[in-house]
């Protein structure tokens, strides 16, 4: 039977008698973050006594992780480095939601390998047209509050949403866990978001995250762990929330934790009352998150403060064809800007609240015959509760085109994409140039209810009767010290063959947001036969020609800020290992590729204090220069030591180095250290 939709169910009596905590004093809990309690948790050999911090390199072992279409890559990767078996099948969950309108004969191969794949190891396995596997993961339970799930797709930072903290891993970690049941982290540096206030009528959780991605949109929290905090956030919906912790991907952050309250756990009580067959939903599970709640204590350290007044806010749209670029609504509207295409369609924005405010805006009313307007559901689950509501009737009867559950347009495939010259309006994530289509369309994100209301209008447009001011939002951010206090004092364990220091003369590249393709040349990409010396060759020459020459065996590289940016390609990792450097060293990385260095043994290292150091004294030096100056990293005790040409000498405390890295770094990479894992 079809029930209410999942959203707040008010059972506050009976919630009353069940809402407690445990008897926990603040004075025995350690000063960690709640990004940091939940990672304790899933670490494993640690030392005795260990409290995991910031900057940490750990060894995981994660509660689930997903892969969608590319679990055949995957899958090839498992067998090839020669895992026959896989560790915990019940870790491991498959899901086909991408190219779900592609019934080429290649397609259809290809997904009946997943499948067959998932029968043979006992792997969870949902088909096309079950929906999106980040909606899944939440509505069956797999992202579950205080636990860690990954995934090898971007957008897994969703379950925040639900307090479980989500993250993106590439293939090969995908890979490892399968055969070994973990991989590696490195805790980020947490950013506290605090929502004050209230949403106004008609502003969504998609208008909290659209305006928080542009209001602060200089990489404020590039590669942070996002905890969002304050009394604003019990105002916010659980739909809300799965659309803002998803969203923050685009704003540059690893994973956007929500915390777990009576709301989320009224969620929780009424979707297990829905699956009464799921052991993953079940209220002995529920009943334990409230006697055994995650206490923060108040000295956790945070890296920044950032705060948003949600009563200030208005509806706001991102674009054209940027995320950091946002718009508040009323004065958008003004410019008239006509749209051919609507989308009400993907993980961000598609769940039962989201279509019953499109509905609102359409019920009895016909979309501009001008525009096209797409919509499909985040899930089957949700695509039956729209019909039942008659939320799912009521945009057909407008003229919506519906399109089966799944990623579709919103990553560039299957039916309605976009056209030279066109505007499109979406509620999806992403508007980056060229993804929805043409790159010479343009692409705008809003709200569910301002697509619906475009779509009618076949303009950018909000629904009618609703009236905004165009005040600018009420933010604020204050840098913290980030300095790890309270953090175990012992040394690290050096495993054999590990080396205690690693040093190296200082190779200097002055620029940020080096990109894959400065590091390794877009061209030779997919040259499969290149040999170790070409790449040595090629490596950094759309940076700098005379890289090449410059650079010696043993080099440490240091750059600026958000190194290894852009594509995911494993080659400009591969590259920089060919060239014999020892350690790359920035401000920031690019988080996919600094994950392609370590598992390629190419060990990466964030003092943003060295660049400021080095910027001091080698202004105007060149795009590439050797500085004289000696960098040796204490690995025992996590701290860095730099001698200066004149002879100065300062120290930098770093993260800690845990076992699992030393121990890629000893096998070769994480394929090699899988195969030695599998071999035992």
């Amino acid at each position: 039977m079809i029930t209410r939709p999942l959203n707040r169910v008010p059972r506050q009596n009976q919630f009353a008698l069940r809402w407690r905590f445990a008897s926990i004093t603040i004075a025995s809990v350690p000063a960690q973050s709640l990004t940091e309690k939940i990672v304790q948790k899933y670490a494993v050999g640690l030392q005795p006594g260990k409290f995991v911090h910031s900057g940490d390199y750990v060894s995981i072992k994660p509660e689930h992780v997903m892969s969608h279409d590319n679990s055949w890559p995957v899958a090839q990767k498992f067998i090839n480095i020669g895992a026959s078996k896989i560790y915990d099948s019940r870790q491991a969950v498959l899901t086909l939601d991408h190219d779900v309108q592609n019934k080429s004969l290649e397609n259809l191969q290809k997904y009946r390998n997943i499948e067959q794949f998932a029968r043979k190891h006992g792997i969870d396995f949902y088909p096309a047209g079950r929906g999106i596997g980040h909606q899944i993961i939440v509505e069956e339970g797999y992202a579950f509050p205080y636990t860690m799930t990954v995934a090898s797709d971007s957008h897994s930072n969703m379950y925040g949403g639900v307090g479980c903290l989500g993250t993106p891993v590439v293939r090969t970690d995908a890979a490892a866990i399968w055969a070994t049941g973990r991989t590696w982290w490195q805790i980020p540096p947490v950013a506290k978001v605090e929502l004050t206030g209230s949403l106004r009528h008609g502003v969504t959780g998609k208008d909290v995250i659209v305006a928080l991605c542009g209001m602060f949109n200089k990489d404020e929290v590039l590669n942070h762990a996002i905890e969002f905090v304050g009394p604003g956030v019990g105002a916010l919906e659980i739909d809300e929330r799965l659309t803002i912790a998803n969203m923050t991907t685009e704003w540059g952050a690893l994973s956007g934790l929500f915390p777990v309250d009576k709301i989320l756990l009224e969620w929780y009580y009424a979707l297990s009352e829905r699956n009464p067959g799921n052991s993953r939903l079940s209220n002995q599970r529920i009943e334990q998150l409230e006697a055994v709640p995650f206490k923060i204590h108040p000295d956790s350290i945070y890296a920044k403060h950032l705060t948003l007044d949600l009563s200030t806010l208005v509806p706001h749209v991102s674009g054209p064809n940027s995320v950091k670029l946002s718009t508040a609504l009323p004065d958008l509207t003004k410019r008239d800007i006509p749209i051919q295409k609507a989308y009400l369609v993907s993980c961000t924005n598609s769940r039962v609240s989201d279509i019953s405010a499109a509905a609102s805006v359409v019920r009895g009313r016909k979309i501009s015959p001008a525009v096209n307007f797409y919509i499909a559901a985040a899930s089957s689950k949700v695509q039956l509760d729209a019909e039942h509501s008659g939320d799912w009737g009521a945009l057909l009867e407008a003229g919506a085109k519906p399109l089966p559950s799944g990623c579709g347009p919103c990553i560039g495939l299957g039916t309605g994409l976009l056209e030279d010259g066109e505007t499109g309006i979406s509620a999806t994530n992403r508007n980056f140039k060229g993804r929805m289509g043409s790159p010479k369309a343009l692409v705008y994100l809003a709200s569910p209810a301002v697509v619906a209301a475009s779509a009618l209008a076949g303009k950018i447009a909000g629904p009618e009767g609703f009236h905004y001011d165009s005040a600018i939002p009420k933010t604020s951010i204050q840098v913290l010290n980030s300095a790890k206090k309270n953090a175990s004092t012992m040394n690290v364990d050096i495993i054999p063959g590990f080396p205690e220091f690693i040093e190296g003369a200082i190779l200097f590249c002055d620029v940020n947001n080096l990109n894959t393709d400065a590091i390794y040349p877009g061209k030779y990409t997919y040259q499969d036969n290149i040999s170790k010396e070409k790449m040595s060759q090629v490596c950094m020459e759309n940076y700098d020609s005379q890289f090449s020459r410059i650079c010696k065996p043993g080099d440490i590289l240091v750059s600026g800020f958000n190194f290894g940016t852009g594509s995911s390609r494993e080659q400009a990792a591969t590259a920089l290992r060919s060239r014999q450097i020892t350690l790359v060293v920035s401000g920031s990385f690019g988080d996919i590729f600094k994950r392609n260095c370590i598992n390629n043994a190419l060990l990466c290292l964030e003092v943003p204090r060295l660049i400021s150091r080095l910027r001091e004294k080698f202004k105007n030096g060149g795009p590439t220069v050797r500085t004289g100056w000696i960098f040796r990293w204490d690995i025992r005790r996590s701290q860095v030591f730099i001698t200066e040409d004149s002879e100065e000498h300062w120290s930098e405390s770093v993260g800690e180095l845990g076992g699992m890295v030393q121990e890629l770094f000893v096998k070769g990479g994480l394929e090699g250290w899988t195969k030695s894992q599998i071999s035992n």
